[in-house]
């Protein structure tokens, strides 16, 4: 299968100039693209809300994903790396027209593999380094880190179940029935309760 991502920011950007990349390289190549996958979604999205996430997983050996540049599957360089090193794992294949690279089956492809999957690992223990000797630098300020003692989430697990709840409690429907329906623990739900004086 050949699939041709495009994917633009905003309502206002176009897909057509993308489209028009996509055909007129394929038309140079002599290929069809069997599917095409569209959406207007940022780059800094999660990849399991995007539908490049989903074409990741369910794509196949020597499939091929053409796309206009790089920078349409992810802004993130860590992102990139990780998406391409899923593909060549998966002994898929990726296009790009205007960085003209060709990621497939080759050895340099392979040695391209292993240097993202290295460099993202990298990238990922320094990112954690970096948040732990900031946070240390915050305690060591004698700032105190996390939610502000005393202060509660005024969001509660159960919060917009309240006429469920009392319709349920009307109906005498014990407390740990009524929990186990809206699958929470009864300390939740009589705390819950208490708290929003049902």
């Amino acid at each position: 299968m050949i699939y041709g991502y495009i994917r633009v920011s905003t309502d206002k950007q176009t897909t057509e100039n993308q489209h028009y990349e996509i055909e007129e390289f394929c038309k140079r190549n002599n290929l069809y693209i069997d599917e095409w996958i569209e959406e207007t979604i940022s780059s800094t999205a999660d990849l399991n809300k995007r539908k490049l996430g989903k074409l990741i997983k369910k794509i196949k050996k020597d499939d091929l994903i053409i796309a206009s540049e790089l920078s349409r599957l992810g802004r993130n360089l860590l992102q990139v790396m990780g998406m391409l090193n899923k593909l060549l794992d998966t002994d898929a294949r990726v296009w790009t027209i205007k960085d003209n690279y060709k990621l497939g089956d080759d050895i340099s492809s392979k040695v391209l593999a292993f240097a993202f999957g290295l460099s993202a690992e990298i990238e990922r223990k320094m990112i954690s380094q970096r948040t732990k000797e900031a946070l240390a630098a915050r305690r060591a300020a004698g700032k105190t880190l996390g939610r502000p003692l005393g202060t509660k989430n005024k969001q509660l697990k159960l919060t917009g179940k309240e006429n469920v709840i009392k319709t349920l409690l009307n109906k005498g429907i014990s407390k740990t029935k009524i929990a186990k329906q809206l699958h929470v623990d009864r300390d939740t739900l009589r705390e819950f309760i208490k708290q929003i004086k049902i």
